[in-house]
């Protein structure tokens, strides 16, 4: 069927039993993002939210909370999806050769976006007239959480050239001047940011809209990772079983079938942007970004604002993350020889921690099995996509390797055979991702690939070890069979010298937390604190560590994931 409306989304859901409506007002100011956090946590309902303080538009939130509820949203088209990503095909050459293949030929019906006139259902208002919804404390101000951003490329314009990307929009604090300024913060490895570089280069104004609600399927193309010669408007045709419907007015691309829409120009100054409760589970902090200069707001008669609440993971955003590779299945695997199976590991946040298995084939007359294609399969990883930004890439071989997304088992698998006198394999001063604050310095980082392959080497530890732990230190947890988990404030170094004194024996993974029973208690826990709050070149340390041309070995590694002063602050309400 596909949706033609937010509305239509809205009123589908609630027919089926999947919304609620919130009759009483509700203050946008952290109490409308607590209803929604509350509502996700016991895997609940979508929320429709009909008084909003301070705004006549009602909103909507947690619309996707569920891979379940996304699926029925998208029920009629998903797996025309699949059989597209399946097939490699760019469906608009169904239109140049439609008698070549039938199957692009058909989705081509909904492939290409429709120009329209200006719908005469939009009246104009100002950015104050949005509801302002702050989601944790500490924010800079008020954020758009589900916006599509649309810009196009100034030296190839045209709206199969455009770039739709969900970025975090600032619509009020800081020093934003009321009405005429928003935030825009755009991470690394975004469309946006080659079309920015372009205007520049070009010496021409950037102009961007940014479309909040319309059709789901226009939402989830926003953050759908899609090949270079596929449009995210192309795409939100085939998934919404309509065309994208445009028009275009001052220069502006406005979709027609969105509840709201904002128009202005990107200025090449910046401004602070930020702080933001992000998903990592931590505030990002105020840095200078652009900032858009707003020309013109417009909202649907009757619009619905679409809202998000992100933090430590899982949360919302996470079901878009199950829902994308329900669709593209191994397609990732299928674009890298030798890739069996990936999995960005959603408990740290996504690019922190990458697990892979992969084929090792390269010396199969070699009776002791090594890394080789093992490592060669982790670069292209770490160069292709959005992957490129993992700072933790652990890969092993697949002889009879577990399922990836046994997160235990995987590591149990790994730390059963990883030899750490050769399997830790450093990056220094690389890219990482902008919300990772393990390092010092915004967007810069360190990767470190541990790459594990052969026979069983040891058997880990299951029981906690009888330690007498130096000052300083006070606890110790078995976290998973082989990783131990101790917590304290003292020199690492003194640590260090204490642990190569005593039997670590079936002990291969040691992480230095703030609260070892914390970590011990939930795996999730250590998956997160263990992976956000750590720079690989700057917090891995070993016991019996030696350098031999440039290359680090140890005994046993340490991962030191204490919080640190340049680290941004945990999220708590």
């Amino acid at each position: 069927m596909g949706y033609s409306s937010l509305l239509e989304c809205i009123k589908d859901l609630e027919k089926n039993g999947h919304l609620i409506r919130i009759k009483e007002e509700v203050d946008p100011n952290i109490d409308i993002a607590t209803y929604h956090l509350d509502e996700f946590r016991k895997q609940g309902k979508a929320l429709l939210f009909e008084n909003v303080k301070g705004s006549k538009y009602p909103a909507v939130s947690n619309l996707y909370g569920t891979l379940e509820r996304s699926n029925f949203i998208f029920r009629d088209s998903i797996n025309k999806v699949k059989k597209l990503i399946n097939l490699k095909i760019n469906p608009i050459n169904g239109f140049k050769n439609p008698l070549s293949s039938l199957q692009s030929a058909f989705y081509a019906l909904n492939a290409l976006p429709k120009k329209v006139s200006l719908p005469k259902y939009f009246e104009e208002i100002s950015i104050s007239d949005l509801p302002q919804i702050k989601c944790w404390p500490d924010d800079g101000g008020s954020f758009i959480t589900l916006p599509q951003v649309f810009s196009e490329d100034v030296n190839n314009p045209g709206i199969m050239n455009s770039n739709l990307g969900m970025y975090r929009i600032q619509i009020s604090g800081n020093d934003y001047i009321k009405n005429e300024e928003i935030g825009i913060h755009y991470q690394i490895h975004r469309g946006i940011g080659i079309h920015q570089k372009r205007a520049i280069e070009k010496g021409v104004p950037l102009k961007v809209s940014i479309f909040v609600g319309g059709p789901p399927a226009h939402t989830f193309s926003s953050v759908m990772p899609l090949p270079d010669n596929m449009s995210e408007l192309t795409f939100a045709g085939i998934l919404g079983a309509k065309r994208f419907r445009y028009s275009v007015v001052d220069g502006y691309t406005i979709s027609a079938d969105a509840d709201f829409v904002i128009c202005g120009e990107i200025s090449n100054d910046l401004k602070p942007e930020g702080p933001f409760g992000d998903h990592l589970g931590y505030y990002s902090l105020k840095h200078d970004f652009p900032y858009l200069k707003v020309k013109k707001v417009l909202a649907k008669k009757n619009a619905i604002w679409p809202f998000t609440v992100v933090g430590r993971p899982p949360q919302e955003d996470s079901q878009f993350g199950k829902l994308i590779h329900a669709m593209t299945g191994s397609a990732v695997e299928n674009e890298i020889p030798g890739l069996k199976s990936v999995n960005a590991v959603d408990d740290s946040g996504v690019h922190p921690l990458l697990l892979a298995i992969g084929s090792e084939r390269y010396t199969p007359y070699n009776p002791t099995k090594v890394p080789q294609e093992l490592l060669t399969i982790a670069n292209h990883i770490l160069g292709t996509g959005q992957l490129s930004l993992a700072k933790y890439l652990l890969i092993v071989d697949d002889d009879n390797a577990p399922d990836i997304n046994n997160k235990k088992a995987f590591f149990k698998y790994l730390l059963e055979r990883v030899d750490w006198s050769r399997d830790l394999h450093f990056q220094t001063m690389t890219s990482i991702d902008t919300l990772d604050y393990s390092s010092k310095t915004l967007n810069e980082g360190s990767k470190v690939i541990i790459a594990a392959a052969g026979k069983l080497k040891r058997n880990l530890k299951k029981e906690n070890p009888s330690l007498s732990l130096p000052k300083y230190f006070s606890n110790s947890f078995i976290v998973t069979e082989g990783i131990l988990a101790i917590d304290g404030t003292g020199d690492i170094k003194s640590l260090i010298t204490y642990l190569e004194s005593v039997s670590l024996d079936g002990i291969a993974l040691i992480t230095l937390v703030d609260d070892a029973k914390f970590v011990s208690e939930d795996f999730s826990n250590w998956l997160w604190i263990c992976f956000t709050r750590s720079n690989p070149s700057h917090d891995i340390y070993g016991l019996n560590s030696k350098t031999i041309n440039k290359h680090f070995s140890c005994s046993v590694p340490i991962i030191d994931a204490r919080i640190k002063e340049h680290h941004a602050p945990v999220l708590i309400r």
